[in-house]
């Protein structure tokens, strides 16, 4: 019996575009490849392991002749559209309260900051949310088992209680392995909202 759901953030609610950001980037940048040194600080990034100027700084020191300004608009380019109906079905699932709602996401503070900005419910849609985690405010990411484990420590969950909701493969197979249930979901052809007609088997 599910009792808690976790859902992923980019893909699931916010609409992204990585591929045609990875495009743009390398564009921008006039380059083939992404090193594996800008990868590597895109992952500390990410775990909230340098800040936003140091990451910054790193890109400026690479690519003098984009501004800061411009290097923040190539990094939050894959940031798209928010339908406000999935908003409505969280909403609806919250007033149910059938469920615990948790959100985990793999993300930086760029993201969260530009999403703040242009997103005018994403208050609404954090209180939503029993627990809300960050990847860089928690300093864990996933695939790595321990993000999971914190979260069911964290608000004491029993594994097989919980769903998980991701667009990742490698996020949902590292979930199965700790014996929570789980969605991958197709952003192309699945919508969250439709989850209870979806995913009906698991309910």
């Amino acid at each position: 019996m599910i009792k808690t759901i976790i859902f992923d953030f980019g893909n699931v609610f916010i609409n992204l575009n990585i591929e045609a950001a990875h495009k743009h980037a390398l564009e921008a940048f006039n380059i083939e490849a992404l090193s594996d040194e800008m990868l590597g600080f895109n992952s500390f990034y990410e775990q909230g392991l340098i800040s936003t100027v140091e990451f910054l700084d790193f890109y400026s020191q690479n690519f003098p002749k984009l501004s800061k300004q411009e290097l923040i608009d190539i990094w939050n380019f894959m940031l798209k559209d928010f339908p406000e109906s999935r908003l409505t079905f969280l909403k609806e699932l919250k007033q149910s309260s059938k469920y615990k709602l948790i959100l985990l996401s793999n993300t930086n503070e760029l993201h969260i900051d530009f999403i703040k900005i242009n997103v005018s419910f994403y208050n609404e849609f954090k209180n939503c949310f029993d627990a809300f985690y960050l990847s860089h405010e928690i300093n864990l990411v996933k695939p790595n088992k321990d993000i999971f484990n914190f979260v069911l420590n964290e608000n004491n969950l029993k594994a097989e209680e919980c769903l998980f909701i991701d667009d990742n493969k490698d996020n949902i197979e590292a979930a199965n392995t700790l014996n929570i249930k789980t969605w991958l979901i197709n952003p192309e052809t699945e919508d969250v909202k439709n989850l209870f007609t979806t995913k009906k088997d698991l309910f």
